[in-house]
């Protein structure tokens, strides 16, 4: 299997996918296409390691076992039949299914979940003599299926827990940034770790792990669990040899140019526990201070944060009058920098006062946002 081709697809944050495709093709996966929400591609077998293990952007790696057509709940049973689940995983493995659909004529998904459910079991008892039980909570193994209006695909899941789950943020503050959406920004920004980054609004500290895992070049999964483990096309020594050569690229630990900052002092000290937890606490300098009272850390660099939006009765006036004084403080102090904002609250740009240059859609989970690039210079920005 090592030799031949496989087909995968990657599930992304919306509107990251041309950044995933650009790590894919760096990581050695060849015929890359994005659709919306992820980018399909192909390469051997162990290319799933590889991605697993150093994909910042991906949220999980899907191997494709069957796509085909279909008209009802029977073909899908058939096709989910005919495959060699044996000769994938064990019988003693837990298994779930999990469907999603998108202009499916089909009436109920829970029904075709329980039959590829069936169908895989029964191969399972005809074939082994035995059949996986189903676990829904933490299974070994995750079989999902999607249904457009007249295909039927089907992949194993070979990451398991989420890969924007990075094992490293042992401190949740509320409404936290996913990881690889923070990742997915960075990239989008342009940022490498030869400019200084700042986050003034910084929370748990998502953007400033992230950062400080790309300047020191460590794979995000390394020190994790992944479900192709429980595969049998599994190839441990490849894995370790994978997981050896990516410890051996990191960078020497040294002090970064990058800087956070916080007025809530419970989130600044998420952001040290989750820091530190990362072995990072001595690549980022924390400070607790008020977004409108910080100075630049450099003459020049990038900021980038993800403010607080009202989501209760009262803060939708708070943060009216919060954005024009922080559209002043920016233009005031931080001339010579690029700021990128990303919010779910639109009136944003109109409220800071600021023109933005650039305005990228993207989702942070089932929440739509939008990342906003201000480049300020020192009496121009502001909005006639």
């Amino acid at each position: 299997m090592s030799k031949q081709n496989q087909a995968f697809f990657a599930p992304c944050p919306r509107g990251l996918e041309a950044v995933l495709r650009a790590e894919l093709e760096q990581l050695g996966a060849q015929d890359a296409t994005d659709v919306p929400g992820g980018v399909s591609f192909a390469g051997p077998f162990p290319l799933c390691y590889a991605v697993n293990l150093h994909s910042r952007v991906a949220s999980r790696v899907l191997w494709r076992v069957f796509h085909g057509t279909y008209r009802d709940e029977h073909d899908i049973f058939q096709a989910a039949h005919d495959l060699p689940w044996h000769e994938w995983f064990s019988a003693r493995r837990t298994i779930k299914v999990k469907v999603s659909a998108q202009q499916c004529p089909l009436k109920s998904l829970d029904f075709v979940t329980l039959r590829i459910k069936d169908a895989v079991c029964d191969r399972f008892r005809e074939a082994a003599g035995a059949r996986p039980d189903v676990d829904t909570s933490r299974p070994d193994i995750r079989i999902d299926a999607f249904l457009d209006h007249q295909n039927v695909t089907l992949y194993l899941d070979t990451s398991g827990e989420a890969l924007f789950k990075r094992g490293l943020r042992p401190a949740a503050t509320e409404a936290p940034l996913r990881e690889n959406l923070a990742a997915g920004i960075l990239r989008l920004a342009g940022w490498t770790a030869e400019q200084p980054l700042l986050d003034p609004m910084c929370g748990g500290g998502t953007f400033l792990m992230e950062a400080a895992l790309m300047a020191r070049n460590i794979p995000p999964g390394l020190g994790r669990r992944f479900a192709f483990e429980k595969l049998y096309p599994f190839d441990s020594r490849e894995w370790w040899t994978l997981c050896e050569a990516g410890r051996a690229r990191q960078t020497p630990k040294a002090p970064l140019a990058i800087y956070g900052s916080d007025i809530d002092g419970s989130a600044l000290k998420a952001a040290q526990a989750n820091l530190e937890a990362a072995g990072l606490a001595d690549a980022v300098a924390l400070k607790q201070a008020d977004v409108l009272d910080v100075k630049p850390p450099a003459g020049e660099g990038m900021l980038v944060t993800n403010p607080p939006y009202g989501v209760r009765i009262g803060e939708e006036d708070h943060l009216a009058a919060f954005y024009p004084r922080l559209g002043d403080s920016l233009k005031r102090n931080f001339a010579g920098w690029r700021a990128y904002i990303l919010t779910a609250d639109l009136r944003l740009p109109k409220l800071i006062g600021l023109a933005a240059s650039r305005r990228t859609p993207l989702f942070n989970g089932a929440l739509e946002c939008r990342l906003f690039e201000f480049k300020l210079v020192s009496g121009s920005m502001r909005k006639k």
